[in-house]
């Protein structure tokens, strides 16, 4: 089977029998069947990384050998697809390096299995695509890299948002662009609003705040800069699917 590793955030050290090298954010690596390889952290900070092996014997896989790819902000959002659908159609243990097999979730989405192939294709074809564009579309794609690098600087700034209370409004004028222009950038390179994305930062933070068991619901919510608990709360099952406390109950304490 071939095995995808991508990177979100961070940076992973990966060795193969051939080589060893460093994997940074926003790129992809494709480990051909039987290659032997390591993946393990820097040292210095936790990545976030997205793993998928896959049966795939087309031709064209070849292109994929020994390749690391900057995946483009449009296609990674079937990455974040293949996730949703594995998390409403598989058993996932919260952060479980020993799990052995899928096991598919009593209640399982229908055409979960389904989905999870044609977004994995839909992604393999897209990223082929793109890396195999002809020299006529480079002034596109100088263009589409432009606004990719706004659309990153964007995203890198709201990551320092989880403790700062700051309206859209007040983020664009700091960007120095209108609000239109930005929300319209944000919405096509990474399928959410700005204000989506802030709260995802923010309850990001809360999980974290949570596992550690350090302050209390009411405290997070402060420290995060929500009008109240109660609409922390609403926010964070909406992201979730789960309530504070009912995330705090599927958690071990480290």
């Amino acid at each position: 089977f071939w095995e995808m590793v991508y990177v979100d955030k961070g940076v992973l050290q990966i060795k193969t029998s051939k080589s060893e090298f460093s994997l940074p954010q926003g790129e992809c690596y494709f480990h051909k069947p039987n290659e032997f390889h390591i993946h393990k952290a820097d040292g210095v900070t936790a990545p976030n990384v997205f793993v998928i092996s896959f049966v795939c014997r087309s031709e064209s896989m070849k292109f994929f050998k020994y390749k690391q790819i900057k995946v483009p902000a449009k296609i990674k959002t079937l990455i974040s697809n293949i996730i949703s659908e594995g998390q409403k159609t598989y058993e996932l243990p919260f952060n479980n390096p020993d799990l052995k097999e899928l096991r598919l979730l009593p209640d399982s989405i229908a055409g979960g299995q389904q989905m999870i192939r044609t977004y994995l294709e839909q992604f393999l074809i897209m990223l082929l695509r793109h890396e195999t564009a002809s020299a006529k579309n480079k002034i596109f794609a100088s263009r589409d890299l432009m606004l990719e690098n706004l659309a990153n600087k964007m995203r890198q700034k709201l990551d320092t948002f989880a403790y700062k209370n700051i309206t859209v409004e007040e983020f664009c004028a700091e960007m120095q662009y209108s609000k239109v222009y930005l929300s319209k950038v944000f919405m096509q390179n990474f399928g959410c609003t700005i204000n989506e994305y802030i709260n995802n930062v923010k309850i990001s933070e809360a999980k974290r705040l949570i596992r550690e068991r350090e302050y209390n619901f009411t405290q997070i919510s402060d420290m995060l800069c929500y009008s109240d608990p109660l609409y922390f709360s609403k926010v964070f099952r909406r992201v979730t699917g789960m309530s504070p406390s009912e995330y705090k109950k599927s958690v071990k304490k480290s």
